[in-house]
Order: C-alpha cells, then structure tokens, then sequence
C-alpha cells in the first residue's frame, strides 16, 4: 500500500509539472501581453469609426486570450484528481495552482467584462449615429 501511495505521489508530482509548464506559459501571456492590451481597451475612442477599427482590433486579440484562458481551465480540470488525495506534499503542489487558478480566473473575468463594455459602447455608439 505504501508503495502504491508513494506511485500515486510520483504520478502526481510528474502530471503538476506538465500542467505548470502549461500554467506558467498562459501566466506569462497574461503578464506581459493580455493584462497590457486589456488596459488599452480602457480609453475607447470618441468616433463610430475610431471604435469599429478598435472592435476589430480586441476581436482579434480576444481570440488569442479566449485561446489562452481555455488552455488554462483545460491544465485546470485535469488537476482536479488532486481532490481525491490527502498527500501532505499535494497541499504545497495545490497552493500553486489556486495561485495560478485565481491569476487566470481574474483574467478571463477582464476579459470577458471588456468584451462586453466593447460590445455595448459599440452598440450606443451606433444607436446615436442613426440618431443623428
């Protein structure tokens, strides 16, 4: 049984080092490239044109973050087998994951939340267009 239980700890120990290799890459993305392309979505512009060519611009940035953020849940759902162990040295191995978990969590979130502020602004934009 101890060794079965020491197998399990290695398989396990082997399974979190391909997942934080997948976790520090999209960690990687999300700090250099994503969180700074996000803050750039703050200042939409004030003409309908102007926000259509930025629309263009976060669709295609909004495909390649979506592609990160899934890439990120997927390396997430297969560590959830980790739930059914009670190693002592899973704990330390868990606590990484919650950090890069809520790392990316709080991105997608963003990122989501401009989506749809993109969307909406968009949309208001031209109500007011044919308005006018």
């Amino acid at each position: 049984m101890l060794s079965n239980k020491r197998i399990q700890e290695l398989e396990l120990m082997m399974e979190f080092e391909k997942v934080e290799e997948c976790f520090k890459e999209v960690s990687s993305w999300i700090e250099n490239v994503g969180r700074k392309r996000l803050k750039e979505t703050v200042n939409l512009d004030d003409s309908l044109e102007m926000l259509l060519q930025a629309q263009k611009q976060f669709k295609e940035f909004d495909l390649v973050a979506s592609e990160y953020c899934r890439r990120g849940q997927e390396a997430l759902k297969k560590m959830n087998q980790w739930e059914d162990f009670s190693f002592v040295d899973v704990h330390s191995y868990r606590a990484k994951l919650q950090t890069y978990e809520d790392q990316l969590e709080e991105f997608c979130t963003q990122l989501d939340e401009t989506r749809h502020r993109v969307c909406e602004t968009v949309r208001l934009y031209e109500f007011f267009d044919k308005v006018r």
